[in-house]
């Protein structure tokens, strides 16, 4: 049963992380939609207006482009990403507490890496001087050493990793309370343990699969160095076309229009994410 606030001793809890979200994020965001209006000044930076030129840009072809591109980037890195993770989080809760424990940290020191040592790192190990194409001509599998960066294949293998953890870690909460006499009762009655998996444990945990599919969407749709240390302009995302208006082309009302969007439409699957999540709590 929902307990309601009766007095404002009641609403002391929340004053704190309240007014953080109001300083750091809804202060930020509003002056972020206030510039996107502005007017953009030749030889200068802008000028207080209420212009609806900066949105409506959005309809151009090139940004139609770089939208479809970082939309389809980030939902490519989410499928991979669920679908090397599922079964690999699965197989994880079947293991000893201990086992859990030391993947978990593993994972946990993972994900802390920043952004630049991976991109850095990838770059390396797919470059031609010292990248694993070497290994391949070792193993007589290449004759000679190539450098599979920059290129898209990079720029979504840098991704995958950078979210592979995150998955693994949405998805453990689901998957470790999953009741075991589910797999039981299906090897009971004759079935074998891939379709015991694909036809028990997936449609139970379809919700949760659903919700971090859109969380890592979300995550990886803000990917910002990545796609520059490993791609090509070509493959730049909405984030660096951002960053890339406001430092070098000195647009800043156009990047906040673009930044105000990004932000809608990752709030929106955010929003969508724990639709689903209740919708499994309450079913």
């Amino acid at each position: 049963m929902r307990i309601k606030p009766r007095n404002a001793s009641d609403y002391a809890l929340i004053a704190f992380p309240a007014g953080m979200l109001a300083l750091f994020f809804v202060v930020p965001f509003g002056i972020m939609i206030t510039v996107s209006f502005f007017q953009r000044v030749q030889g200068a930076f802008y000028e207080p207006a209420f212009v609806l030129e900066n949105y409506a840009r959005f309809l151009s072809m090139f940004f139609a482009g770089i939208l479809g591109f970082s939309l389809g980037l980030a939902a490519l890195v989410a499928v991979i990403c669920v679908i090397l993770a599922f079964p690999f989080t699965y197989m994880l809760t079947r293991q000893s507490r201990r086992v859990q424990v030391v993947w978990l940290v593993f994972l946990l020191s993972v994900l802390s890496l920043s952004e630049v040592l991976i991109g850095f790192g990838w770059s390396t190990l797919l470059s031609r001087t010292a990248g694993i194409t070497n290994l391949f001509v070792a193993l007589g599998l290449m004759e000679t050493p190539m450098s599979l960066t920059p290129g898209f294949g990079a720029v979504l293998t840098g991704m995958v990793y950078q979210a592979f953890p995150y998955t693994v870690l949405v998805l453990y909460p689901a998957l470790s309370r999953l009741d075991p006499t589910l797999v039981e009762a299906a090897r009971t009655l004759g079935s074998s343990p891939a379709r015991s998996f694909f036809n028990v444990i997936v449609p139970a945990l379809r919700n949760s699969i659903v919700s971090t599919l859109i969380m890592v969407f979300v995550f990886a749709l803000g990917c910002y160095l990545l796609p520059q240390l490993l791609g090509r302009p070509s493959q730049w995302t909405l984030s660096v076309l951002i960053t890339d208006q406001a430092i070098y082309q000195s647009n800043m009302p156009f990047a906040a229009a673009m930044a105000v969007f990004l932000v809608l439409v990752s709030l929106s699957f955010v929003a969508l994410a724990l639709l689903v999540g209740k919708r499994e709590h309450t079913g």
